[in-house]
């Protein structure tokens, strides 16, 4: 099998821009393949090596398989070097950490390419877990042999053979792979197995779905690349179907936002409906346009002086401050806050003014008054946001909370401002 390996390497050319090579070992059988088979062809594939490992504390066997990694190295000469993962543990913050973890490496000691040891199986179950998750078609293609990682590559050798036909070399088995509390183990275990039953070859088609999947985004690609999108006029001469892929396509140069499918539906309406606009997406990262063009960009947050007052329509989407307030009927985003609105007014953010009170129903109190009660610190006092509607304070949010007016027994509930940071 090795053997085997090692000729798709060569045809494929892996390893030909790369001289430093860094492995991720967890000490599983499949990690523990890739190092053995590394190890053995590392002459002919002329390459030097190392191991990664992080120690992610949640079994008793994790620091019998830390040293027995550190004692292999050593005794065939490798570097090897070790994490410790920290905080609350979850496979995502896990995996982010062990990733985070490998970059540092990589860039401290001059590795090129971070190698692991995904296999077939794995391509099925990431494909079958997005599906389940409610992933876009994009994100069902398949994991890629070579990938940018960092400064290098990552490079996944064993994409094309399963688990199956790996050797049964010295590993450590993680009693937490039995465990039905990961989605991943589930989808291993239960869910796979049972599909099986249907169809012996359910795993291959996933895996074929996968491929596809990425062969249509490419070809997408291919075909638009010439394209000026973010010239509006351009943008806008497309049909919504080319629109859609276009704008997902934008989003993709942006690693870090993982905007929702609502949140993408309100931008893209909002490309399609707006002659200027500018949308709060996530953190300091804005969607901006104006008549001739759009993009994305970070805007960092002004902090002298008050804000300008921004008026909310209802049906519209503003941002102010650090959150994104949406006004009207019905909606889904991730929010912080869901307020009840009584009339369908314009509604007025702004900073606040000296006077300003608040209706509690039985009584009324100046926002002095209810910060110095509430021990609100007054740095946080001065980044308070208002909202007014006809002359009347609606909600104060500050300190990320937020008071409410009351309302009358007789008040409808008309829409919902959704407020997002």
């Amino acid at each position: 099998m090795y053997q085997k390996i090692y000729q798709t390497i060569q045809k494929q050319g892996l390893f030909d821009k790369h001289k430093k090579v860094l492995i991720a070992v967890s000490g599983g059988v499949d990690s523990m393949n890739l190092l053995h088979f590394l190890h053995l062809y590392k002459k002919k594939l002329a390459i030097e090596i190392a191991i990664a490992h992080v120690n992610h504390h949640q079994r008793s066997e994790s620091d019998t398989e830390e040293a027995y990694l550190k004692k292999w190295a050593e005794e065939n000469g490798l570097p090897i070097f070790v994490a410790h993962f920290s905080g609350k543990f979850s496979e995502n913050a896990a995996r982010e950490f062990r990733y985070a973890f490998f970059k540092k490496i990589m860039k401290k000691q001059s590795y090129t390419a971070l190698v692991t040891a995904h296999h077939a199986d794995d391509q099925a179950e990431t494909v079958f877990m997005r599906l389940i998750r409610g992933s876009r078609l994009r994100h069902l293609s398949s994991m890629q042999s070579v990938q940018v990682f960092g400064e290098g590559e990552l490079i996944r050798p064993f994409l094309n053979i399963s688990k199956k036909e790996l050797p049964d070399v010295f590993h450590f088995e993680d009693s937490s792979n039995d465990s039905s509390q990961y989605l991943r183990n589930r989808v291993r275990n239960n869910y796979l197995p049972t599909l099986e039953k249907e169809n012996p070859q359910f795993k291959q088609h996933l895996q074929k779905l996968g491929q596809e999947s990425q062969l249509v985004f490419q070809a997408l690609n291919d075909l638009t690349q010439t394209i000026d999108y973010q010239n509006c006029q351009v943008f806008l001469q497309q049909t919504a179907a080319v629109q859609n892929i276009l704008l997902q396509n934008y989003l993709d140069k942006f690693s870090q936002l993982k905007v929702s499918k609502q949140q993408f539906q309100e931008m893209l309406h909002l490309l399609q409906t707006k002659s200027n606009l500018s949308y709060a997406i996530k953190a300091d990262y804005y969607l901006v346009k104006d008549e001739q063009s759009f993009e994305i960009k970070k805007i960092s947050p002004k902090t002298d002086g008050k804000r300008p007052q921004k008026v909310l329509e209802y049906d519209n989407i503003v941002s102010y401050g650090q959150y994104r307030f949406s006004y009207q009927a019905t909606g889904e985003a991730t929010v912080i806050e869901v307020i009840p609105i009584f009339d369908l007014s314009p509604i007025i953010l702004r900073s606040r003014q000296a006077g300003d009170k608040i209706n509690f129903g039985d009584f009324s109190k100046k926002l002095r008054r209810l910060f110095i009660d509430d021990k609100i610190p007054s740095e946080d006092r001065k980044n308070a946001i208002i909202a007014e509607q006809k002359g009347q304070i609606i909600f104060v949010l500050v300190a990320g909370e937020t008071y409410l007016r009351k309302a009358s027994k007789h008040d409808i509930m008309r829409a919902r401002l959704y407020i997002e940071k």
